[in-house]
């Protein structure tokens, strides 16, 4: 635990440091968001944050690299360099777009390359932990593997529309997730639970916490789609690492844990996420208009219809995503029942919560 837990310091540490230098290369770069009908933000604020973000993923993989408990699991394949490509990849095209705003088309095109150099470094879905299923064709293991990849990034980059709201969601859920790798790893592999998919949700986390005193509100920079993508990428390619490769029914801690689990918790990491793109997407067609077209009726907007404040309504995101990912990853350590009535009694809570304020609308 140490180690990983070294790995996410040292992500936190880097993008904290890194992100105010972000902020002046972006004013230099006139990456700029400015005041726009569908923003809540009252004032131009810079977008370059993935910048930062990029560069504490980069340097604490690379350190993971060369610790002697994770240097095997980066050496014996190719899927560590093949996920620092695409995220070097998929940064540059977010950031061009901060500078340029480029068309919708050319990102989905860039996200789409981004999935296929996974494929190709070998972070591929393959298997699915459900009866042992297997995907028979290679050309559907990529392109499944590409679907993946660009859901997770777009569903990221639709729920960026808050101070603080992405990198708080994504480091919440990459905790759960990260305690359930690390807890499947040790008891599947007591003898070596050195973990590839753990050390880079380690990394993932530590980005986050790391970006967010700059973030929360009021930002003084924005991650730009140069960060959603970045956080979008990380962990779907996390997801794709894990899935399979740990036999969850191997966990012998005297409770029954669902076959399903390891499709089902990136799923829960990601609920919030996935339901704000899939009723954009709905909305925006059903309307006549591309999917990528900007609106101001995400989940986070309607929070703030409600009457929540700015910080309100992205606590009560948190919440949500807190609930779900955690819930998800309980069924590794408890039985389903009591996961089940405890998720259930605190979502209630959280519930009342949404419907009822936090906090009087005092911000902008």
């Amino acid at each position: 635990m140490r180690t990983y837990l070294l790995v996410l310091v040292v992500a936190a540490a880097v993008t904290f440091i890194s992100t105010p230098v972000a902020r002046v290369l972006a004013r230099r770069m006139h990456a700029i968001t400015p005041v726009r009908d569908r923003d809540v933000h009252t004032i131009p604020v810079p977008r370059l944050g993935g910048m930062a973000m990029l560069l504490g993923l980069v340097v604490a993989l690379l350190m993971a690299s060369r610790i002697p408990f994770l240097a095997p699991v980066f050496g014996e394949t190719s899927e560590a360099t093949g996920l620092l490509l695409a995220a070097v990849w998929v940064t540059l095209l977010g950031a061009a777009d901060d500078i340029w705003d480029l068309d919708w088309w050319a990102k989905l095109g860039g996200q789409v390359f981004a999935g296929l150099i996974l494929a190709w470094s070998g972070v591929l879905l393959v298997t699915f932990p459900i009866a042992g299923l297997t995907i028979g064709s290679s050309r559907l293991s990529v392109t499944a593997t590409v679907v993946v990849v660009v859901a997770a990034i777009n569903a990221v980059n639709f729920v960026d529309g808050l101070d603080g709201l992405a990198a708080g969601m994504i480091g919440i859920g990459g905790a759960a997730y990260f305690a359930y790798t690390y807890v499947l790893t040790r008891v599947s592999s007591p003898e070596n639970f050195s973990s590839l998919a753990t050390a880079i949700l380690a990394a993932l986390v530590g980005v986050c916490v790391g970006f967010l005193p700059h973030n929360f509100h009021r930002a003084r920079i924005f991650m730009g789609d140069s960060g959603s993508m970045l956080l979008g990428l990380t962990i779907a390619a996390a997801t794709i690492v894990v899935t399979g490769k740990i036999d969850p029914t191997r966990i012998s801690l005297g409770q029954a844990v669902p076959v399903f689990l390891p499709i089902l918790l990136p799923l829960a990491v990601l609920a919030v996420p996935l339901l704000d793109l899939a009723l954009a997407v709905v909305r925006r067609l059903r309307a006549g208009q591309s999917p990528f077209h900007a609106d101001r009726m995400h989940l986070h907007h309607r929070l703030l219809d409600l009457g929540h404040s700015h910080r309100g309504a992205v606590l009560i995101m948190y919440l949500w995503t807190a609930v779900l990912s955690f819930g998800a990853a309980s069924l590794a350590l408890f039985p389903s029942r009591w996961v089940a009535a405890g998720t259930l009694g605190v979502g209630l809570v959280v519930l009342l919560l949404t419907r009822r304020h936090l906090a009087p609308k005092v911000e902008g």
